[in-house]
């Protein structure tokens, strides 16, 4: 939410104006008073760019993740590219990496980045999240590491996931870009596991504008991490320096973790309503007649998932007997003043992938998802009767 429409009591939000109230977007960042005076005391100390503020923001998402070496990104893309660099993926011409073609393009791209193929397996059509199943039936003697999604927060099962990990000697890179917050029997993840990456954009649970983080196995880990984050830089003494692996410019700043250092603290209080705004859809929708139509909510999950998003898939063929498609139903609730959102298309259907050798029909689930897919409105500042009115409208649409 921007400044003005917040009090300084991080609690209390300010009345917003008429045209404001009219429109609600599918997600809005809430960012409180003293998190924005923090940043402007950033920019008056003339250290802006990676300095103490990063220190601190790390120490706590350490704290957060039991201890565990944490290191901070000006991405949650790089983050994954970096930690298969570490696991040295991408080393031999034929390495593959398994993940899902139903999330955003970067995860499958870094690993192209890397010199390595990336291999797809079809999703679960009950979590949306990649088939376990399918993943072991997948793997072959290239598979070098895993990179499964936990898409719109809902964790992957992380038992089963480590399991084919270790018997097949696989590296995982949780792509844990959604589900900061969320837990895998009761561990928050981040917590356990290989490596974690997560993202702070602007639309994500907690935000520090741009910005990642990557949970590492041990400081070996987070060292090799530093140096890929800055040009492969190590420095010794005043004057002290050489390059010793090929790293890029991936460094936070110190006003953009001044703006994670705020969010962090609040992040039981937005997972709280999220889970609550979440259970109200739920109570809203006409069960009944989403069942006819074979319009699809997500699965409850009110115990693991921090709800990033809430997300429903349209009844494709209901729609297609009155000439319409997901983008009518957009255009419809945007004029109706609800925004909506499309996470994701499935990018094994994009031009680049198309031309590596996927063809529409590969992974029927996701495509189907990904054809179909709806994000409605879901933030911590949104209310009961905003839910109400997404719903309402949302099922005015599909009943014509």
């Amino acid at each position: 939410m921007n400044a003005r429409t917040m009090s300084a009591n991080p609690q209390t939000v300010a009345p917003v104006d008429a045209a404001e109230r009219a429109y609600l977007p599918f997600t809005r960042p809430t960012i409180d008073e003293a998190t924005i005076a923090g940043v402007a005391d950033v920019l008056r100390s003339g250290w802006i760019t990676s300095g103490p503020n990063v220190k601190r923001f790390e120490a706590e998402l350490s704290a957060y993740c039991g201890g565990r070496p944490v290191r901070t990104f000006n991405s949650g893309t790089c983050t994954m590219e970096i930690a298969l660099r570490i696991a040295d993926v991408g080393a031999h011409h034929d390495d593959e990496v398994i993940t899902t073609p139903l999330t955003w393009v970067s995860t499958s791209n870094i690993v192209l980045d890397v010199g390595a193929r990336p291999v797809f397996a079809d999703i679960d059509p009950v979590t949306r999240n990649i088939d376990l199943d399918r993943v072991e039936a997948t793997v072959n003697a290239k598979t070098r590491a895993i990179i499964p999604v936990d898409l719109t927060g809902l964790p992957v099962d992380r038992t089963r996931l480590y399991d084919i990990a270790q018997r097949h000697q696989l590296r995982v890179v949780e792509d844990a870009a959604q589900s900061f917050g969320s837990n895998w029997a009761g561990e928050p993840i981040g917590s356990t596991g290989d490596f974690v990456s997560f993202s702070f954009h602007a639309n994500k649970n907690i935000t520090t504008i741009e910005g990642g983080a990557l949970v590492l196995n041990d400081e070996r880990e987070a060292k090799l991490a530093e140096q890929y984050r800055l040009q492969g830089v190590v420095r010794s003494g005043f004057d002290g320096m050489d390059v010793e692996v090929v790293g890029g410019k991936y460094n936070l700043t110190d006003v953009a973790a001044r703006v994670g250092l705020g969010q962090l603290p609040r992040l039981a209080e937005f997972t709280d309503k999220r889970r609550a705004l979440a259970r109200h859809y739920f109570e809203c929708f006409d069960a009944s007649f989403l069942a006819d139509i074979d319009c699809r909510l997500p699965l409850a999950d009110f115990a693991q998932s921090n709800w990033h998003m809430f997300q429903v898939i349209l009844p494709e063929a209901h729609l297609a007997k009155r000439g319409m498609k997901r983008a009518d139903v957009m255009a419809a609730l945007h004029k109706r003043g609800i925004g909506t959102g499309v996470h994701y298309p499935c990018f094994h259907l994009f031009t680049l992938y198309r031309k590596l050798g996927w063809k529409d029909g590969d992974f029927p689930h996701a495509e189907y998802a990904g054809r179909n897919t709806l994000t409605l409105p879901l933030f911590p500042t949104m209310t009961n009767a905003d839910v109400a009115r997404v719903v309402e409208e949302l099922e005015a649409v599909l009943r014509g």
